[in-house]
């Protein structure tokens, strides 16, 4: 079997040719995504220099495929309370490859009612108390967002005794919305797995809109699927394995894209110091969390603005006006590309490693220090990655710098930040060829073979 995976990213629309015989990727090649035009063009060209490189017009017998393209799927996520419910939608969301714009908890305001309009998500999911619970809140909410003139669906994940109720007046708003189990049923008991397949149908359906995936769709059986989705399951079959293979534990990966960065981590997060009290939900073993705001083309602008500009340019050697100045030129001309040795790049790998450290510390579980007459102990909110082993680096800017370990390294635990539970001493590895996406979508027809062209493609750095 020949396979060609496709996936159509924000930025770059990246190929992989796959030979199940060999059990290896023979090419891969990418070309700027055409969004604003037909994304098959940008495809076309990504075709162009696959062909290129292989010496010859690669014959598929299969194409699998997933998407960012247009930015992913907008999401707006409602809660009753944010350490429970609201958390485990944004739980429910982000597993799914949605781009969790905001979280709301408790009953939304007329203000924030306006926040939502003025977000237009693609999609909102409406939780809210636990199965016999509080059902006023999540009630009035869904009377809100039928209030809100705007199209999006919505997906009801709450309190089961709400949902006659609700259903109706939903059904009066004329949105699209469907009512599916409820987020957590019971105190402290997250089950996710209901609302987070609801939102990838719902991305299946939204995404084929943006021009050309439609076509695109056409031209393979299986359905599109977001990629951070795609990218989720080739994290959990490298660290799980698959039935016949085994895998390599725990894991952190960091996928810095051109809009937001992603950080997934496959392992259980439970506390590495002793005398230490576990607050808030339990955390999923496969974990992701999407930064909006931290990316190195659409976002760059944001990168910068959140960052100690101070210390880049101590780093660097290079004045904050020629970062800025920098920053500015991506952010007009997404498909900029700095060159090897360049001052740019200097700036490039930077602005990386500052986008992994706050990705990172954002993702990771939050330490705090309680003094009581029996002694100091410790609470954890999140997960504990301390012990975590290695940390795997996908995208652009990791793949393409000289120094992947330095941009890799924000990363690493930061007496700084001591709060934050980053991994303490981890080796560093590289998806060099972007192929984790890739992988992920091969593992739906054939995870032995996808696993093993994991094992050859990712190296240590």
């Amino acid at each position: 079997m020949k396979y060609l995976t496709v996936d159509f990213g924000s930025t770059y629309t990246k190929l992989t040719a796959i030979d199940s015989v060999r059990a290896e990727v023979l090419a891969t090649a990418q070309s700027f995504t055409t969004i604003e035009t037909n994304v098959l063009d940008g495809f076309r060209a990504a075709m162009s220099k696959l062909n290129a490189a292989l010496g010859y017009t690669f014959e598929y017998d299969e194409m699998l495929c997933c998407s960012s393209a247009a930015g992913g799927l907008k999401m707006v996520a409602l809660g009753l309370v944010p350490e429970l419910t609201a958390k485990a939608a944004r739980m429910a969301a982000s597993s799914a490859g949605a781009k969790v714009m905001k979280t709301y908890a408790f009953e939304i305001s007329a203000k924030e009612q306006q926040e939502i309009y003025d977000t237009n998500p693609d999609l909102v999911l409406l939780c809210g108390g636990t199965d016999g619970g509080n059902k006023e809140v999540i009630t009035a909410n869904a009377k809100r967002l039928a209030g809100i003139d705007r199209c999006f669906a919505v997906i009801v994940a709450g309190n089961k005794n709400a949902t006659e109720e609700i259903d109706a007046i939903l059904a009066r708003s004329g949105k699209d919305y469907v009512i599916t189990d409820n987020v957590m049923p019971n105190f402290n008991e997250v089950c996710i797995e209901p609302a987070k397949e609801q939102i990838k149908n719902l991305f299946i359906r939204k995404i084929v809109e943006a021009k050309g995936l439609t076509e695109a769709q056409n031209m393979t059986p299986h359905k599109i699927i977001p990629t951070p989705l795609a990218v989720m399951n080739g994290c959990e079959l490298f660290s799980k394995g698959s039935k016949n293979l085994p895998g390599h534990g725990d894991m952190m990966a960091i996928d810095i894209g051109g809009a937001t960065t992603d950080v997934y981590s496959m392992a259980t997060g439970e506390p590495t110091l002793e005398a230490t009290m576990i607050k808030g939900l339990p955390e999923p073993y496969s974990k992701r969390t999407v930064e909006g705001d931290l990316g190195m083309r659409y976002s760059l602008r944001h990168v910068a603005e959140a960052i100690d500009m101070a210390r880049i340019e101590r780093e660097t050697g290079i004045p904050g006006a020629d970062i800025l100045a920098w920053v500015d030129c991506c952010t007009q001309a997404p498909d900029t590309i700095a060159t090897k040795g360049s001052r740019e790049e200097k700036i490039e790998e930077a602005l990386g490693r500052a986008a992994v450290s706050l990705a990172v510390q954002r993702h990771c579980g939050v330490l705090t220090t309680i003094y009581s007459p029996m002694g100091q102990f410790y609470s954890l909110t999140g997960k504990d990655l301390m012990d975590t082993p290695f940390v795997i680096g996908i995208g652009g800017v990791i793949i393409n710098s000289n120094h992947p370990k330095d941009i890799l390294s924000g990363a690493q635990y930061d007496i700084n930040h001591a709060e934050s539970a980053k991994p303490k001493k981890p080796k560093y590895m590289i998806d060099a060829r972007y192929i984790f996406a890739a992988m992920g979508l091969l593992s739906t027809v054939d995870a032995d073979l996808a696993l093993t062209i994991l094992n050859k493609e990712i190296k240590n750095i």
